[in-house]
């Protein structure tokens, strides 16, 4: 059991730690919305997590051998969403900058934190090197191999909460870069370097 919670927890921050374009993406933002609409998204991210902790744990190996020939493919998917979601955090950051600076029209709603929930879980999902790296670091050194249901059960839920941790860390410190940046170009500028950065990311992805 022991065994099964420390594979879990150290699974899940494994994967989580290290930043990329979807972290990127959470901070901003938060930054520019709220911590609630920030947390809900840090949740859709750890749940993704964990729902390939399950994957990795239940087909193991065997799983990830069956998405390598689709990887390429997914990764570009998830290169033109990350491209895609980069372009229209920019265009919308100049669009509220200019609209409020003219005082012509009012900003657009940010998203609702169910929406936010559901956008950052579909785009974790598209990431299939999450259930490979489950399978090659965890499941492939034998730590749940031969483990029963309930250990089993133990290490998805430590690395889901892992993961969860961490991401709403990472929403916390948006929020209060949020707070920091409270002018409208401060909040503009945030918004077009996360973009920038989420696109270095993504074509980094491909290349």
């Amino acid at each position: 059991m022991t065994a099964a919670l420390v594979a879990g927890l150290v699974a899940g921050y494994g994967i989580a730690v290290p930043v990329g374009a979807v972290a990127t993406y959470l901070v901003s933002l938060t930054a520019r919305t709220s911590l609630r609409t920030g947390v809900c998204a840090a949740l859709g991210v750890a749940l993704a997590d964990g729902l390939y902790a399950l994957i990795a744990t239940v087909g193991g190996s065997a799983v990830a051998a069956v998405l390598r020939p689709v990887l390429a493919p997914l990764r570009w998917a998830s290169a033109l969403v990350l491209l895609a979601l980069a372009a229209r955090g920019a265009v919308a950051a100049v669009r509220q900058y200019r609209a409020r600076r003219l005082n012509t029209r009012s900003a657009p709603p940010p998203p609702s934190p169910a929406r936010a929930c559901l956008s950052l879980f579909g785009i974790t999902l598209l990431n299939p090197t999450t259930v490979i790296y489950f399978a090659a670091l965890v499941l492939g050194t034998g730590t749940t191999e031969s483990a029963g249901p309930l250990e089993q059960g133990v290490f998805v839920l430590a690395a889901f909460l892992a993961s969860a941790s961490w991401q709403v860390s990472l929403a916390g410190g948006g929020a209060l870069l949020g707070r920091v940046l409270t002018g409208h170009r401060g909040r503009l500028v945030t918004a077009l370097v996360s973009s920038g950065v989420i696109t270095v990311l993504a074509v980094r992805m491909v290349t």
